[in-house]
């Protein structure tokens, strides 16, 4: 099941441990590009630099880089982006092709059916992210993909999952941010958070959403950055 983006065997070793993760479906897995497709997207990881989009407030500080620029900045628009590298137009369609769908609905059990979701997210010295949890529906799934080397053991800047959205109650925080990729589902329960980087390294990640759609009623959960959302909630 390994093909030339994605080591599938290596992602679905971790069924079991996300089905069976509590008080959350979530896993970690490694190693889940091929090596030189890897290698190629980590080369050409755009630059963080003026032209990311600056998230800070009293939940977190962090830069975002969108796909494209559409109403709704969250909801990506599909297809290909010339201003990234050819590596990263190959993963960005890989995550809207059936393939790639289909095989996380046999990973989660969900309903996910199309890619809503795809963005740069880095965090430099001062990022964080308070703990906090979407509750936008069960059919959604969040992925986080990183290219960051030589992240040391026990370095904060790994998106970390908690039993609770409170910093005291983190049951898992990953530590190898090198070709690897966390996911969760969607829950009432789903608590995560980045805890403040206090050295002078970047976090390179990309976040991922996949999510229930149809064309008569739109997406399964509601949009987490919406008016009514941003009242209710932090912000991602």
């Amino acid at each position: 099941m390994t093909n030339s983006i994605l080591n599938w065997e290596n992602i679905f070793s971790q069924k079991d441990s996300f089905s069976n993760a509590e008080p959350f479906k979530f896993a970690f897995m490694e190693e889940i590009f091929d090596t030189n497709f890897y290698e190629k997207l980590y080369q050409t990881y755009p630059k963080i630099d003026d032209s990311w989009t600056e998230a800070k407030n009293m939940y977190k500080s962090q830069k975002v880089k969108f796909w494209g620029n559409p109403v709704n900045p969250v909801q990506v628009n599909e297809g290909s982006n010339p201003t990234f590298s050819k590596e990263w137009n190959e993963l960005k369609l890989y995550a809207e092709s059936e393939e790639f769908l289909s095989n996380f609905r046999k990973f989660s059990g969900t309903s996910v059916n199309k890619l809503k979701d795809f963005l740069f997210v880095s965090y430099k010295k001062g990022g964080f992210q308070l703990p906090h949890i979407h509750n936008v529906g069960p059919n959604t799934l969040v992925f986080l993909l990183y290219f960051s080397k030589g992240w040391e053991e026990g370095d904060a800047g790994g998106t970390y999952i908690a039993s609770e959205p409170d910093e005291s109650k983190i049951i898992f925080e990953p530590y190898n941010l090198d070709n690897s990729m966390a996911v969760f589902q969607d829950s009432p329960k789903a608590a995560h958070g980045v805890r403040i980087i206090t050295k002078d390294v970047e976090r390179k990640a990309v976040q991922i959403v996949l999510e229930e759609y149809d064309e008569e009623n739109g997406w399964t959960g509601f949009d987490p950055h919406s008016e009514k959302a941003q009242s209710e909630l932090p912000e991602i």
